[in-house]
């Protein structure tokens, strides 16, 4: 069992080690009181009174409520990055891609608590959960969009699957009954995928151009060439950008 001295520390909390030990004993407790949750939230009180340690201990260390569940989404960016960089890479974006969507999905409905505290709108929160999610989505539409395989950029095409997959998701947690059909997701998935992505028959679509100087910029920001100086590379990619985006 724990000393009383050992718990006397860490109600005090004070120091480095302490503070990142009992950091962390916060976010997973935080974490956990919230799954079990039957109204979506949680107590500072009784996450401090799990870890033993005092509420300004807390205070110090989160800033407010606020900061603490800013912190529990965050740490839930972590895990599903891991999960991400489990997923195999192919020699097929467009299949990585289904299979993204799938594998978010499946989080969601995991972790269905801490996917509503990620996803569901919280004023004036500064968790960056949701825009490193974006970025990972972003970084296989790259390749996507370097295979001649996207409709708009990576940019684009991200903010619009990422709001398309947190709303099925969202809607399933929330609202189960409403959103009871099994194929709500992949019916949701494919409308999507079709606004962004091309297919074989009609990679260059209405703007040939357009379409190949997409295909060139992104090919060259995955492997770059050697036949251009820095200052000459910066140029084409702008060049490249104007293309695809005439407007």
């Amino acid at each position: 069992m724990e000393s009383e001295t050992a718990r006397r520390r860490r109600r005090g909390a004070v120091g480095p080690a302490d503070d990142v030990t009992v950091r962390r004993a916060l976010v997973e407790t935080a974490e956990r009181q919230l799954a079990d949750s039957t109204d979506g939230d949680i107590a500072t009180r009784a996450v401090c009174e799990e870890v033993g340690v005092t509420q300004p201990v807390l205070y110090r260390l989160f800033g407010d409520k606020r900061g603490l569940l800013d912190a529990v989404a965050d740490a839930g960016f972590e895990r599903y990055a891991r999960r991400k960089q489990e997923l195999e890479v192919t020699d097929d974006p467009v299949a990585d891609l289904h299979a993204g969507w799938a594998d978010h999905m499946a989080f969601a409905a995991g972790n269905p608590a801490l996917y509503q505290l990620m996803f569901a709108p919280r004023p004036q929160s500064a968790s960056t959960a949701h825009q490193r999610i974006l970025e990972l989505l972003e970084a296989t539409l790259v390749r996507c969009a370097a295979a001649g395989a996207l409709r708009t950029t990576p940019r684009q095409a991200a903010q619009l699957i990422l709001s398309a997959n947190v709303g099925v998701a969202l809607g399933r947690i929330a609202q189960p009954s409403l959103y009871d059909d099994p194929s709500l997701s992949e019916r949701a998935r494919d409308a999507v995928f079709a606004a962004v992505l091309t297919d074989a028959d009609t990679r260059s679509g209405p703007d040939p151009v357009g379409a190949a100087a997409r295909q060139l910029r992104y090919r060259l920001s995955l492997s770059g060439t050697e036949n251009l100086e820095p200052a000459e590379a910066a140029l084409l990619d702008r060049w490249l950008e104007r293309l695809d985006q005439p407007d």
